[in-house]
């Protein structure tokens, strides 16, 4: 899994799969698209004017959750700005 920010475009990319071809798009709304590969499943998760949406939640941080045992790891997520605080 990997994700990925371009800060010129305010879009981030999370890629759920190794590099396929045929993934067709599906628009959700104004601020979401999912890739979906050929076989069915989630390719990948694009935001789209992602620093609103990112900058919402967790005080702009990238936070992984331990699902098992609740131990989190935060990282900050830097937008066209800079790295937020």
């Amino acid at each position: 899994m990997k994700l990925s920010y371009d800060r010129g475009r305010n879009i981030a990319y999370l890629c759920l799969r190794p590099k396929t071809v045929g993934v067709e798009t599906i628009r959700v709304s104004d601020e979401l698209n999912v890739d979906i590969a050929p076989d069915g499943s989630v390719y990948g998760i694009e935001l789209l004017n992602d620093n609103e949406q990112l900058q919402a939640a967790d005080g702009g941080k990238l936070v992984l959750v331990d699902a098992a045992d609740g131990s989190e790891v935060a990282m900050p997520f830097a937008d066209s700005a800079g790295p937020r605080q």
